[in-house]
């Protein structure tokens, strides 16, 4: 059945590339796949540690254990594969990578090869990565498979009673590192002991990424004395709520960092918007602006330190971004009020104060008006960068454990 999913999954995808990028970029990253990493590695006679990330969101959760690797280990050679084209298009030139690839076609016979030809000595999965055959051919030649920043949920198949075969590729993980306690007890009630509860590496990247961050001088330049709202990762649906909340609130600025940068996005926020717009891009900020737009990727972690509030998109349509960016700055969060259950962190700003949900653009103003009252900002700052500095150290906590296999 899971080779018919597969074969099936494959043909839908190539008749999909002919009108739709991402299935054109998912399929041909693909084509001679196995003969470009057989070049890549014919004369690689180093110890490989292979990390494995479905898009950009999980690569960002290995790349504080990468890079900790590659500082403690130099020698290591580090091999990184993607599941998404919206990770590895942005990423495969990752300097902290040796090789960068696509992950193969889950079939027996080109995880064989895989494995064979890159010769692993320890695979790391990042958080959802439970890929039946990679994860059978690293067993199958002795390579432990370490998931690192897993999360799990009642109501997935592994826990329900014709999950079996799930089950069973949960079991080939040598060692997981699981972000709650949750997750911890649903693994262990289907038999699985080998169980760390780590945290979430994430917190460690936004703080990272906090210390380090260079500033943007536009960004600067725009904020000057004001208060800023920052906009991060935004959709239309995001945007039905924020245009009366941006064209009312004179007292803001606003930088609005949009999810899709294409020109069709960026022209609709601009008619959107009543007030004075200008693209980053345009490098020059007139003093009468009240909304910087970005119309460039890799940007938003640092813009919101510019930022007195933000608003994370996202959580109207597919689930919400990433809202650890802005926490670890110390402000109150914003996004909205539907797919946001999933995620363990606006649960918990929510509960503490530091988060707030919102359904409409009345619902937004209210909440605001209540959180910038002096005492109630204070406090949510306060919960939000507090929150962030209790979780880092999930990093250090995974490398424990791995220099015992190196």
């Amino acid at each position: 059945m899971y080779w018919f999913f597969m074969f099936l999954y494959q043909g839908l995808l190539t008749l999909a590339a002919s009108f739709h990028t991402k299935a054109r970029l998912f399929v041909n990253g693909r084509k001679k796949l196995l003969a470009r990493v057989q070049e890549a590695f014919r004369d690689e006679t180093g110890r490989v540690v292979w990390f494995h990330a479905a898009s950009l969101g999980e690569f960002e959760q290995g790349r504080p254990v990468m890079e900790q690797l590659k500082r403690e280990f130099p020698s290591l050679k580090i091999l990184l594969t993607f599941y998404s084209p919206s990770g590895y298009e942005l990423r495969k030139t990752y300097a902290g990578a040796d090789y960068v690839f696509y992950l193969p076609w889950d079939y027996p016979s080109h995880m064989r090869t895989f494995v064979q030809i890159t010769k692993p000595m320890l695979a790391i999965f990042i958080k959802y990565e439970f890929w039946k055959n990679a994860i059978a051919q690293a067993h199958a030649h002795h390579i432990p498979v370490i998931s690192i920043s897993s999360i799990f949920r009642e109501g997935q198949v592994y826990f329900t009673w014709y999950g079996g075969s799930q089950r069973a590729v949960l079991r080939g993980i040598t060692h997981f590192f699981v972000q709650n306690e949750r997750s911890r007890t649903l693994l262990q009630a289907i038999g699985i002991q080998n169980v760390s509860l780590s945290g979430d590496t994430r917190f460690d990247r936004v703080s990272t990424l906090a210390q380090q961050a260079t500033p943007i001088e536009q960004a600067e330049r725009f904020k000057a004395d004001d208060k800023v709202f920052v906009i991060g990762s935004c959709w239309r649906e995001d945007l039905d709520i924020l245009f009366p909340f941006i064209n009312e609130e004179k007292n803001l600025k606003f930088i609005i960092a949009p999810h899709e940068i294409d020109e069709a996005m960026l022209a609709h926020i601009e008619t959107g918007i009543q007030r004075k717009t200008v693209r980053l891009s345009q490098n020059t900020i007139p003093p009468d602006t009240s909304v910087l737009l970005i119309d460039s990727i890799g940007l938003l972690s640092r813009l919101y330190r510019y930022g007195e509030f933000a608003f994370v998109g996202g959580a109207f349509g597919k689930g919400l971004h990433n809202i650890l960016e802005a926490a670890c700055y110390g402000m109150p969060i914003f996004f909205g009020n539907k797919n946001y259950r999933k995620f363990q962190e606006a649960h918990d700003l929510l509960m503490r104060g530091g988060a707030f949900d919102v359904g409409s653009d009345t619902e937004l103003k209210e909440k605001y008006e209540n959180v910038n009252v002096p005492e109630n900002f204070l406090r949510a700052c306060e919960v939000t960068k507090t929150y962030v500095s209790e979780n880092t150290g999930a990093t250090e906590k995974i490398m424990t454990y791995l220099r015992t296999r190196l």
